[in-house]
């Protein structure tokens, strides 16, 4: 049996064990070797996490002492809201670590933290070839039926 996922605030020593995480969730979608997000955005994201200024936040999980998933998240306004939402920008497991509970508690985390915060809403959007993840997420969530269209500048 394995040990407990302990799911926490990312600290400024989990850098070198947040980062492959995060180059495989890039990788995942696409963005490596040529097409590889470049470390200055690596570098402006992980400082982001520590700037009380910044609306984005980061948990990871954490297993018999390693990290095994990442989550990061972020809060805005909203037109139609009177407090903010919370957007779970990226979720990310190890690949040994799917269907073991460990993306199920980082987005539970998110729950609880953002309604502590006064959030109204939590919401997320993943790659409709991306069939493993949606088969949790339409478990600790509701479809909205919205199509994300966006254009890079």
């Amino acid at each position: 049996m394995s040990a407990q996922i302990l799911i926490r605030a990312i600290i400024r020593e989990d850098f070198d064990a947040w980062l492959p995480l995060w180059d495989a969730y890039n990788a995942f979608y696409g963005r490596s070797g040529e097409t590889a997000l470049p470390r200055d955005i690596t570098r402006i994201t992980w400082q982001r996490f520590f700037d009380g200024y910044e609306p984005m936040h980061a948990f990871v999980a954490e297993r018999d002492g390693q990290l095994v998933g990442l989550v990061h998240f972020l809060y805005h306004r909203h037109t139609t809201l009177a407090g903010p939402i919370c957007y779970l920008q990226d979720l990310y497991t190890l690949d040994t670590e799917r269907g073991k509970g460990v993306g199920r508690a980082l987005i539970e985390a998110v729950y609880a933290r953002a309604q502590a915060d006064g959030a109204e809403r939590v919401y997320w959007q993943t790659h409709e070839t991306n069939q493993t993840a949606m088969k949790l997420y339409d478990k600790v969530a509701d479809r909205s039926g919205f199509v994300v269209y966006r254009k890079a500048l």
